[in-house]
């Protein structure tokens, strides 16, 4: 969507919006503050994942945080954090017949990039109106929301969502 905005047009600061002479103008970073998408960890593909799992954790000193079975796909894979907590690498390991795995190609095997979003629903829609429908899920585990969508160039992109428990303010003490 191309996006036109006058040097002169009047802007109210509190939604982005700008008109002149009757026609409305949006900014483009208005547009993307509607729905939030944090770049949350990078998933590759693997050969061999528990040799991968061992790599990462025992040459990297990566913090082993779980590994999943995935019977939708005919995977398992296994999330990893770095030892700041900062970043998080997904490997994933797909059977031969599995309907996501096409030939492996050694070295460019970037399986999918995953995105945050705190308006699931919103975000699926974004990307179907943008010509992106989901390819599998939504899939709802748990605190969890997730879907993947295959886009620009046959990347895959998880988009997901963890719905964050809200722990109560702590009871102030009176004073006698």
């Amino acid at each position: 969507m191309r996006v036109r905005i006058p040097t002169a047009a009047p802007r109210d600061p509190h939604i982005g919006i700008a008109s002149v002479l009757g026609t409305v103008f949006m900014p483009k970073r208005a547009l993307l503050l509607t729905m939030r998408f944090k770049f949350g960890y990078t998933g590759i593909r693997v050969r061999d994942l528990d040799k991968a799992i061992q790599f990462f954790t025992s040459v990297l000193g990566m913090k082993l945080q779980g590994r999943i079975k995935a019977p939708l796909n005919k995977g398992e894979f296994a999330n990893l954090l770095t030892l700041d907590e900062k970043h998080w690498l997904e490997i994933n390991w797909y059977a031969d017949d599995s309907p996501v795995a096409g030939p492996f190609k050694e070295g460019d095997e970037l399986d999918h990039l995953g995105f945050e979003v705190d308006d699931f629903d919103g975000a699926l829609q974004r990307l179907k109106d943008a010509g992106y429908p989901a390819m599998i899920g939504p899939i709802e585990d748990g605190d969890w929301k997730v879907a993947f969508f295959k886009v620009v160039d046959g990347i895959w992109l998880d988009i997901y969502h963890i719905t964050k428990k809200r722990t109560p303010a702590p009871k102030k003490k009176r004073k006698k």
